[in-house]
C-alpha cells in the first residue's frame, strides 16, 4: 500500500511550491515496517507512542516502557482506559497475555543492560554523523531528560520519527546539532513527513521520498549532502 499524503498542507522554503506532507500516523505506519518479530522495543513520546498501533498482523514485538510494563498491548481504545496501564508518556495501553509489572529501576536496568533491541524516539535534531538531539529546547529553557539518554546509550538500533522541519520550516536533519545532544552518532534511521533517511558511515541514504515529492525537493529541507538511493522510492507501506 503506497502512503497517504496528509490533507493539510504546509508551506516550504520561501520561492517552493507547497506540497503535501505525511501524517502522523502515516509515518509510524512506516516506521512499525522495521520492527522485527520477536524484538523488544521502546516507544518514545509523540509520534513513536503510535506505532504500536501498526505492526503488521501476525508480527508479535515485545513492548517495554520506562514506567516498568514489558509485553505491553498497543494503545488503548477510548473506554478500556486504565490509569495502572500506562506507558512513559502517561498513555493508556491495553492488557495482553504476559504482561509483567516491575519496578521503574528494573525497567532501566534492561535499557542499560543492552537488552532492549529497537527504540523509536522523536527528535528535535538529528545531525549528519547520527547525533540525537530531543530533550531541550534552548530557547525555551525547557527539557526532561527522561529516558532518551540511556535509550540512546543503551538500545541496540534507534529510529528517529519525526517531522522533516520545525513549525519554521527549519531543516531538523542538520550537519552539526546546535541543541544540547541526547547521544553521539547513535541513529541508524530517520522516518519524517517527506523522507526516509538511512545514516551510514559513508553519509545519509536517501532511500523513500513521500509521494510527490522528489530527491532534490527533500534535499532543500535537508542541511546534509544526500546519497540518493540507486533503488530510491516512494515510501511504502
Amino acid at each position: 500500500m503506497r502512503a497517504q499524503t496528509h490533507s493539510r498542507q504546509r508551506g516550504r522554503t520561501e520561492g517552493i511550491v507547497t506540497k503535501e506532507r505525511l501524517d502522523r500516523e502515516v509515518i509510524a505506519m512506516r516506521v512499525a515496517k522495521e520492527l522485527p518479530a520477536g524484538a523488544y522495543v521502546n516507544l518514545g513520546i509523540g509520534i513513536p507512542t503510535l506505532v504500536s498501533n501498526y505492526v503488521p498482523e501476525g508480527r508479535t514485538v515485545l513492548y517495554h516502557s520506562e514506567s516498568g510494563v514489558l509485553n505491553c498491548g498497543p494503545l488503548a481504545e477510548e473506554g478500556r482506559e486504565d490509569v495502572d496501564l500506562i506507558n512513559a508518556g502517561g498513555q493508556f495501553l491495553e492488557m495482553v497475555p504476559g504482561m509483567s509489572f516491575f519496578s521503574s529501576s528494573e525497567a532501566f536496568a534492561m535499557i542499560r543492560g543492552g537488552h532492549i533491541d529497537v527504540t523509536v524516539l522523536g527528535a528535535l535534531q538529528v545531525s549528519e554523523n547520527g547525533d540525537l538531539a530531543n530533550w531541550m529546547l534552548p530557547q525555551r529553557g525547557v527539557g526532561n531528560i527522561g529516558g532518551a539518554m540511556d535509550l540512546a546509550a543503551g538500545a541496540k538500533r534507534i529510529i528517529v520519527a519525526m517531522e522533516h522541519t520545525d513549525r519554521r520550516d527549519n531543516p531538523k536533519i542538520v550537519r552539526q546539532c546546535t541543541y544540547p545532544p541526547t547521544g553521539r552518532g547513535c541513529v541508524s534511521l530517520i522516518v519524517t513527513d517527506i523522507a526516509v533517511i538511512e545514516v551510514t558511515p559513508q553519509g545519509m541514504v536517501l532511500l523513500e521520498v513521500a509521494p510527490g515529492w522528489s530527491a532534490e525537493d527533500v534535499q532543500e529541507l535537508t542541511e546534509p549532502a544526500l546519497i540518493r538511493s540507486p533503488d530510491l522510492k516512494d515510501i511504502e507501506l
